[in-house]
């Protein structure tokens, strides 16, 4: 017998589960195939775990400037156990892991642990998309439903002649998962989960070298952005690489130590030590998993969709890293609704990829929505603009962050906000103040006119907003 629903949906991570649950909010039934846990990537090997861990590093770093706050600790803070780190950690993701569990439950979704690959007509269903599920016992079970939405996320990507084997070479899955600490990491790229894994290890007091192929870090991020977090950086003694080629064919290892040749733009440079953290990116799951059975298209690498997250096959949806664009996990969760929201024939709100907003969670944070100013530029804005240091406030001073600045670019005829960048201390909890902003398509002077609280980091972003017309008070 094969199970009979509604909606199918084939991957469990954040775009999954929350379509699952708009699904069944809706009376519909639906089961998730999942062959690890619900919580998928984001959950159990990314976003949790890995904020944890730089939760950990912050109350570390803390710990060792006490003084900067008039507290002299007299307990030794030069070792810790980084098994307890890693302990913690896991705690927490359980925690969220059960809750997670909980809300499949209260929904009725059926949650079928195995690996799931789509399948053509068959005696089940005179269309493809019906589920054959391997469960962990081998036997086999055939999910059939209306509608299938593929939520297969993505894995890290190798770097050919640099693959992680977990030992000398690490991903970022490995690297959650380490016992214990190297005295040296060189981490491969300068992008966002590069520059989190610096930022943390070097907290922990790991010796860091970043190597970017490109001319900056962060490339994605609004220039003054990028060159702000290099030089903050730089001052904690994380060394910085850019426009790197490495001759991967001078890659050894002796002694458990590693050494490669890079090419700079001033010539080579010998990178030696104890572990490399491969992060150039993640590649999206979408080989493998019976599509071949379908019409679905897979171009570059990704699931072809239209607006809804609908593929060539109009009752096959895919949601999430697998169909590319913005790879985070709260676009998934939104593509998710999107696609429910269209089967069901409701009136959907389409989100601009730019106007998701785009959080790094190191130290000093980042965040951002909108049009960087050289997008806004070449998408043929006259813009203005202003930025504002978080040193002009004092909440800034007195939590001992008074480093970074809110960046708001706005179109000089329309008024509307085309984007702001925050780099500084909370700056993953202010960008909603801004993305709501230009949500309500409010002009910077609105949301400077609304009273902002003192003393709090959310003036910077009230200031910067009247800074924009030269009308700022504390800057």
């Amino acid at each position: 017998m094969s199970i009979q629903v509604d909606v199918a949906i084939l991957g469990g991570g954040p775009g999954g589960y929350t379509a699952a649950i708009r699904a069944a909010q809706m009376g519909k039934s639906v089961a998730i195939v999942e062959m690890d846990k619900v919580g998928g990537t984001c959950l159990h090997r990314g976003c949790i775990p890995s904020k944890a861990l730089l939760r950990s590093a912050e109350v570390y770093r803390t710990l060792l400037n006490s003084s900067e706050y008039g507290i002299d600790v007299s307990t030794d803070f030069s070792s810790f156990q980084f098994n307890n780190v890693q302990l913690k950690k896991d705690e927490k993701v359980e925690q969220l892991f059960k809750g997670l569990q909980g809300l499949m439950k209260r929904h009725g979704i059926q949650v079928i642990k195995g690996k799931g690959r789509v399948v053509g007509p068959s005696i089940f269903s005179p269309r493809s998309g019906t589920i054959a599920v391997e469960l962990a016992d081998g036997e086999m079970e055939s999910v059939v439903s209306q509608n299938l939405i593929i939520a297969t996320g993505s894995t890290p990507r190798n770097l050919p002649g640099l693959e992680a084997d977990g030992i000398t070479i690490l991903n970022s899955d490995q690297a959650l998962t380490m016992d214990k600490l190297p005295e040296s990491m060189l981490i491969v790229g300068g992008g966002v989960i590069g520059v989190e894994w610096a930022s943390l290890l070097n907290d922990f007091g790991v010796q860091v070298t970043i190597v970017e192929l490109g001319s900056r870090l962060l490339p994605g991020e609004d220039t003054e952005i990028s060159l702000e977090m290099t030089k903050l950086l730089d001052k904690r003694g994380i060394r910085i690489i850019t426009g790197v080629q490495l001759d991967i064919s001078s890659y050894k290892v002796i002694d458990n130590n590693f050494s490669i040749t890079a090419t700079t733009a001033d010539g080579n440079v010998l990178l030696e030590g104890n572990q490399i953290l491969v992060s150039v990116g993640r590649k999206a799951n979408c080989h493998d998993i019976g599509l071949e059975n379908t019409d679905v298209r897979i171009k570059n690498d990704v699931i072809v969709v239209n607006d809804y997250g609908q593929t060539s096959e109009p009752h096959i949806y895919a949601i999430g890293d697998c169909i590319g664009g913005v790879q985070l996990a709260h676009a998934a969760a939104h593509e998710g609704l999107t696609a429910i929201d269209h089967i069901a024939g409701r009136q959907v709100n389409l989100v601009a990829a730019h106007l998701i907003p785009r959080c790094i969670y190191s130290s000093p944070e980042v965040a951002s929505y909108g049009y960087t100013e050289a997008a806004a530029v070449a998408a043929g804005y006259e813009i203005k603009k202003a930025r504002v240091p978080f040193a002009a406030f004092g909440k800034a001073i007195v939590s001992g962050h008074p480093t970074g600045f809110v960046k708001v670019i706005a179109d000089k005829s329309s008024d509307d906000i085309l984007g702001v960048h925050i780099i500084g201390e909370h700056a993953t909890e202010l960008i909603s103040e801004a993305a709501l902003s230009g949500w309500l398509n409010a002009a910077p002077w609105e949301v400077g006119a609304m009273v902002h609280p003192h003393p709090t980091l959310s003036e910077a972003i009230g200031e910067a907003m009247l800074a924009v017309d030269g009308r700022a008070i504390s800057f």
